[in-house]
Parts: C-alpha cells; sequence; structure tokens
C-alpha cells in the first residue's frame, strides 16, 4: 500500500481495529441484494471513521470508468459528474493498482481529478482504498473530511482490511443477483413451455373430436347399416357377418380410445365444469376400475380460477392419481380441494405402500423421480407450496397450496 504524505494522528487501541472487522463482518453477513451490501457497508465504514463523507465507487466493466453507487455527505453535482477512467484521479489508480492511498489535504494533490469538483466539495483529509474480491478490484472506497490531516495510517489499513470484506461481501451479492435473473428467465420460459404445452394439447383434442372422432362415428354407422342391409337381404354367408361385427366392434374399441385420449389431453369437464368435478371425474374413471373406493370433496364455496391454476391443479391431480394407480397399491383415496378466499388447497390422500421420500431427491438416468420433480416445479411456477407425506407402508400424501391472491406471470412475456 502507498502512502502519499506522512499523516498526523493519535495512537489506536488494537482491539479497535478486530472491533471493527467484527461489525462490517457482521452487518453483511446475512446480505443478498446489491444496495444493501453498498449502503450498510458505507454506514458502517463511516460509523467506525466517526465521519460522515464517503462514497463507493463501483468499475464498469464494459466501459472501464468508475461512478458513485452509493454516498454520504457528497453533493448530487459531484457525485454526478465525479465519474472516473481506470487509472484516472486518485480513485481511478487505487483501482488500477490495487493500492490504497492517504491523503492529508487532497485539494492540493495534482494527481487529483476534478480539483474544481473538489474545492467546491471542500474535501481535505482523504482515503480511497481498493475493493477486491480474489485477484480483481470491483471498485473503490472513499472517505474523506473537509478537515486536513484527519486520518491516519492505522485508519488506512483499517479501511484497507475492511475494503477486502466488502469487496467478497460485493462479489457474492453479484453473483446471486445473476442467479436470481438467471432463475427468473428459467422460470418465465418455463412458464411458457407449460402454457404452450397446454395450448397443443387442446389443440390436439380439439382435431381429434372435429377430425378422427367424428371420422370413426361414421365408419362405426356405415358398418352398422351394413349389418342392417345383410340382415334385410338375408345374406346367407355367415362369415361375412362376423367379420362386420368384429371389425364394428374393433371401431367401437379404437373410438372409445380415441375419447379417452381427448380426455387425457384437455378434459372437457374442465373448460365447461370447472376444477373440482373434472378431478372427481378423473379420479373415478381411473381408480374405481382398480378397486380402489374415492372420496373427493371440497370444502368453503367453489369459486372460477385462472385458467393457469385449473390446469396446473388438475396436471397435479392427474400426475399424483397416475401415481396411486401404478405403483401405491392403495384401496381408498381421499381427495380435498379447500377453497378460500386468498387460497387453494389440494390434498390427495392414500392407505397404500408408501416410499421414503428422502430417496427421490432429483431425476434419475432411469427417469425416476421425473413425476415428483415435475409436480413440485409445476406449483412453485403458480407461486406455490408443495408438500409430500409418505413412508413405507403408511401410504402418501400431497398436498398442494396455491395463492389465489397475486396474478400469474404472462407466459406471453
Amino acid at each position: 500500500m502507498a502512502v502519499k504524505n506522512k499523516s498526523k494522528g493519535i495512537a489506536q487501541k488494537p482491539h479497535r481495529d478486530i472491533t471493527a472487522l467484527s461489525r462490517v463482518s457482521a452487518a453483511l453477513s446475512d446480505l443478498r441484494d446489491l444496495d444493501a451490501v453498498l449502503d450498510v457497508a458505507l454506514d458502517t465504514v463511516l460509523s467506525v471513521m466517526e465521519g460522515a463523507i464517503g462514497g463507493i465507487l463501483l468499475i464498469d466493466e464494459r466501459t472501464q470508468t468508475m461512478s458513485y453507487r452509493v454516498y454520504r455527505g457528497l453533493s448530487d453535482k459531484y457525485v454526478e459528474e465525479m465519474r472516473l477512467k481506470i487509472g484516472e484521479g486518485i480513485a481511478g489508480n487505487v483501482a488500477k493498482s490495487g493500492k490504497s492511498v492517504l491523503l492529508e489535504d487532497i485539494s492540493s494533490d495534482p494527481d487529483a481529478a476534478r480539483q474544481d469538483l473538489i474545492n467546491t466539495e471542500g474535501l481535505k483529509a482523504f482515503i480511497s482504498v481498493p475493493l477486491r474480491a480474489k485477484d480483481s478490484i470491483l471498485g473503490v472506497l472513499n472517505v474523506a473530511s473537509r478537515v486536513p490531516h484527519h486520518f491516519t495510517k492505522d485508519d488506512m489499513h483499517l479501511l484497507h482490511a475492511i475494503g477486502d470484506q466488502v469487496g467478497v461481501a460485493i462479489e457474492q451479492a453479484e453473483l446471486y443477483e445473476k442467479l436470481k435473473m438467471g432463475r427468473e428467465r428459467y422460470q418465465r420460459l418455463a412458464q411458457h413451455i407449460l402454457v404452450s404445452r397446454e395450448e397443443e394439447r387442446k389443440r390436439l383434442a380439439r382435431e381429434l373430436h372435429d377430425g378422427t372422432s367424428q371420422t370413426l362415428t361414421g365408419l362405426s354407422l356405415s358398418l352398422q347399416a351394413l349389418l342392417e342391409m345383410a340382415k334385410t337381404y338375408e345374406v346367407a354367408d355367415d362369415t361375412f357377418r362376423e367379420h362386420l361385427i368384429k371389425i364394428q366392434s374393433l371401431v367401437s374399441q379404437i373410438h372409445n380410445e380415441v375419447r379417452r385420449i381427448i380426455h387425457e389431453l384437455r378434459p372437457g369437464l374442465l373448460d365447461t365444469l370447472g376444477l373440482f368435478p373434472a378431478i372427481r371425474r378423473y379420479a373415478e374413471e381411473i381408480l374405481q376400475p382398480l378397486g380402489v373406493a374415492v372420496n373427493v370433496e371440497h370444502k368453503g364455496d367453489i369459486h372460477p380460477l385462472q385458467s393457469e391454476i385449473e390446469v396446473g391443479l388438475y396436471r397435479i391431480a392427474q400426475s399424483s392419481i397416475g401415481n396411486i394407480a401404478e405403483h401405491s397399491g392403495a384401496k381408498d383415496v381421499a381427495i380435498t380441494l379447500d377453497y378460500k378466499i386468498d387460497q387453494l388447497t389440494m390434498r390427495i390422500k392414500d392407505d397404500g405402500r408408501g416410499f421414503e421420500v428422502s430417496k427421490f431427491t432429483g431425476v434419475d438416468e432411469k427417469g425416476r423421480g421425473s413425476g415428483l420433480f415435475s409436480m413440485k416445479e409445476r406449483v412453485r411456477l403458480m407461486g406455490g407450496e408443495c408438500s409430500i407425506e409418505s413412508h413405507p407402508g403408511r401410504g402418501t400424501t400431497v398436498r398442494v397450496v396455491i395463492p389465489l391472491t397475486g396474478s400469474i406471470k404472462n407466459a406471453e412475456d
């Protein structure tokens, strides 16, 4: 660290530095927002230095310039116009060299930039220290006084150590901000994909209904007409009639399968009657043929929901019911929808064989765990909470809570 001019000062107690570093560390430890980190850091530093003038300049990597992000005791004009290139002025040289500087009177220093602003501001004693994170310098911390010879070498050494702490906190806050922005972009993309998929399901269901299903209906009617004609004209070929009957039966089976697919893609009841009847119908159609007793009930008054919420909850119910049918071996299933003004809670409970939830922390290479992951991810995109409780031999309970007051982000964003 370079020191320009000798500074006066009084002896400082050794424990002051430890106390000051501890205060800064404690103040910054739980902060993730960059502006909050900078505000708290500057206020804490000025409190330690018993001063009221200072600021933090951050480096713009793209332009290689520095400007004040937070400040205290400085005029808006000074802050707005004191924009420095790396290597320019006192703070610019500190950012370039990584070495702290202590000045007894910056107003008379020939290396200072914008002497007009410094004189107008009345700055005298001045300390500038780098804010460092590993080998990178992220900015500069300046502390000033309007009285010459106000700071000591001990003050500079202390601020240099504090600057290292602040630099690390800034780096962590910037990384957290990037992570947050990436997560928000992922959420918008994931929600867009979910909405697009539902729209595609709806389109396919409509085309199957209007095209394939209608064609199968016409084919079935034509076969029925041929059978009637065979009876009317007393066709004696029993083999021909048997083939017609088999073909008609096969067409009927295909038609039923197409209707099932249409219902899977987009249940008509979800659009016409709403969430509760659609879930009840689906649960009864899937589970009752397996000998599973199904009880579906609601609490509170059923009220209309946003389309995204209805579709999302229906898909979650589909996934849960499918897991019950395929894996649980349950005999009884209870599904409850609890409607409130500000939230909707869906609870699906079975008395099946259960499983160890802790073993499904992600999706393995064979795809196991993808259902639970997709379920929780869909709930998270709706701003809700999803919990799954299960133990071997003690059944499984899926609980989903969706807030109804906030609007869901538009996937077209």
